[in-house]
């Protein structure tokens, strides 16, 4: 979800909260924990706001707090001063990019075993995905491809077909690092590989969606 569609759906809960003071408080409270994560100062704020309001009776300070809240959320997305993705993982998206463009170099080689390209996605993919967990305070059991791509799916911040295509991907890193020659030794398999994890990562480089 871009910010403009963001926007929209804080200002219908904005609206709602008028009739249902708790609901449009946790609907706010979940809205900013998917488009800016736990670790954000917008969702620690109205995680607080939401808890009084959830053990007392509908106080009405506890719910014009959850209100202002979200309207300086959205103030701040309309005026461009909130960044989802810090400087320091937009240079690390940079570097995952320039190993991905080495892939294609690879693959565009002849003396190169489409193996050698797909280890390097894998890796890619890898790095973008855990850089992506540690950028969201999250905690994946374990150090995988896999683990990591669970992680955000439990999270909601990919989709069940992202999932599916991590796992796919994964699959091939992993008989690349095992050296099953025969199931990587394709380069159309390895060249649609890079292509969708090209296209995964600018459609959650910028965080423009949820």
């Amino acid at each position: 979800m871009d910010t403009e569609k963001v926007v929209k759906q804080a200002r219908r809960i904005l609206k709602g909260m008028d009739n249902d003071h708790r609901r449009g408080a946790f609907e706010a409270q979940e809205l900013i924990r998917i488009y800016a994560g736990e670790s954000s100062s917008f969702y620690k704020n109205i995680a607080k706001v939401a808890e009084k309001l959830g053990s007392m009776n509908g106080d009405i300070s506890y719910y014009a707090s959850a209100r202002q809240i979200l309207e300086g959320f959205v103030d701040s997305l309309e005026n461009g001063l909130f960044e989802d993705v810090s400087i320091e993982r937009k240079a690390q998206i940079d570097v995952v990019s320039d190993f991905l463009s080495q892939a294609q170099t690879m693959l565009e080689t002849k003396k190169i075993h489409p193996a050698a390209a797909a280890t390097i996605i894998g890796a890619s993919l890898e790095e973008f995905l855990r850089n992506w967990v540690e950028e969201k305070n999250l905690s994946a059991e374990g150090r995988s491809i896999d683990s990591y791509g669970k992680e955000l799916k439990k999270e909601r911040l990919i989709t069940k077909q992202d999932m599916k295509d991590i796992t796919a991907w994964a699959g091939i890193r992993n008989d690349a690092a095992h050296g099953n020659w025969e199931e990587v030794s394709d380069i159309k398999k390895i060249s649609l590989m890079l292509e969708g994890v090209n296209l995964f990562m600018r459609k959650y480089g910028d965080k423009e969606t949820i």
